[in-house]
């Protein structure tokens, strides 16, 4: 595998991490308005796409290939609580 090949294999393997950190944070602040955010969008992105990536590359290592429905899923949730937690959400 090349250079380029193998480039390529890890932008499409965190694209969906990528895309979960830029939007999550953006529709976060449309529509919970009433909620101050703690960290700025560029804080909030970051660990986003830390959260995505790690549940990327842990059903990864579970189902052994890309791709499975279970890990998108854990991918959302993951990062469904980091932004809940980051918006300090217990304190309602």
């Amino acid at each position: 595998m090349s250079a380029l090949d193998l480039l390529n294999h890890l932008l499409n393997f965190f694209a969906p991490a990528f895309w979960l950190a830029l939007l999550l944070p953006l529709l976060a602040r449309l529509l919970m308005k009433k909620r101050s955010a703690s960290f700025s969008l560029l804080a909030q992105s970051a660990v986003h796409f830390l959260v995505a990536a790690v549940a990327l590359g842990l059903g990864l290592w579970y189902f052994g290939h890309d791709g499975k429905m279970a890990t998108y899923i854990g991918m959302v949730l993951l990062g469904a609580t980091s932004q809940w937690l980051m918006q300090r959400g217990w304190r309602a």
